[in-house]
């Protein structure tokens, strides 16, 4: 289970160091210990709270959802890079949801299969894996019932949204974002390509990014039609990973919000 962690959290480590557009511990190695278990090895970084380059790290989360897009219009742009040779070992345009590998979010696996379809990814791969570990632990009967509802209406909440596969952190809360004097840092991520709007929901859930943060991430790219929906629904994710991982004092909060969606 551990190595299993920390390998996810190792590929996505690299996967961000490979757009190199927003700084992340440079990762070593994922060594497995005697007595069991495993430990991961990474650069140090003398750290402290983001705060000076809270911007800056919102222009860069960003630049870091844009980088697939970009890869993409470059393509187009260049036509088929086949018999370029050298273009075989430059950054190849995503076009599904998911990753390569699994990864964790907190410590419960997360299935990273890839799919064309976005909706379909979140619902089967996020909500329905989260749901799933409720069923089994609590059995609890009310959150089976507002999700039978909610279920089939999600896939209308992403009408007239085109949706490219964004390299995300996965798991972007104030504790996992930092800074030193040369700029901001990010680290522990569960990278998956999905929906930009993904990353946003829970770095406005438990407080820690200033309003400058979000302001210069939508100067870049600005709220879709429907934004704020889809955050619930987002913020809805990580509300029932909550509950999973830290008990009921969260089922409040994942089923107000399932009642909001369905309003």
């Amino acid at each position: 289970q551990a190595r299993k962690m920390f390998e996810g959290e190792m590929a996505s480590l690299e996967a961000i160091q490979k757009t190199n557009i927003v700084r992340v511990p440079q990762p070593i190695k994922v060594i497995d210990l005697p007595g069991g278990g495993a430990m991961f090895a990474m650069e140090y970084l003398k750290m402290k709270h983001l705060n000076k380059y809270s911007s800056k790290l919102g222009e860069q989360i960003a630049e870091l959802h844009l980088h697939n897009q970009k890869l993409r219009e470059k393509l187009r742009t260049e036509g088929s890079t086949i018999g370029k040779g050298a273009g075989h070992s430059e950054a190849q345009f995503v076009d599904k949801f998911g990753f390569h590998t699994a990864t964790c979010c907190g410590y419960i696996p997360q299935v990273n299969e890839w799919q064309s379809d976005w909706p379909s990814f979140f619902i089967r791969h996020r909500l329905q894996a989260q749901l799933d570990l409720i069923e089994k632990d609590y059995g609890d009967r009310e959150a089976r019932e507002l999700w039978s509802q909610l279920k089939p209406k999600i896939p209308e909440m992403f009408c007239d949204v085109e949706i490219v596969p964004a390299l995300l952190h996965g798991d972007l809360w104030a504790g996992n974002v930092a800074e030193d004097d040369s700029g901001p840092i990010i680290f522990d991520p569960a990278c998956f390509y999905g929906h930009s709007e993904f990353e946003l929901a829970i770095a406005g859930m438990f407080g820690g990014f200033s309003s400058s943060f979000f302001s210069a991430y939508h100067s870049k790219i600005p709220k879709a039609p429907g934004f704020e929906k889809r955050n619930k629904l987002y913020q809805l994710f990580n509300y029932i990973n909550h509950w999973n991982h830290f008990g009921t004092g969260y089922r409040g909060s994942t089923l107000n919000m399932m009642r909001k969606l369905l309003k």
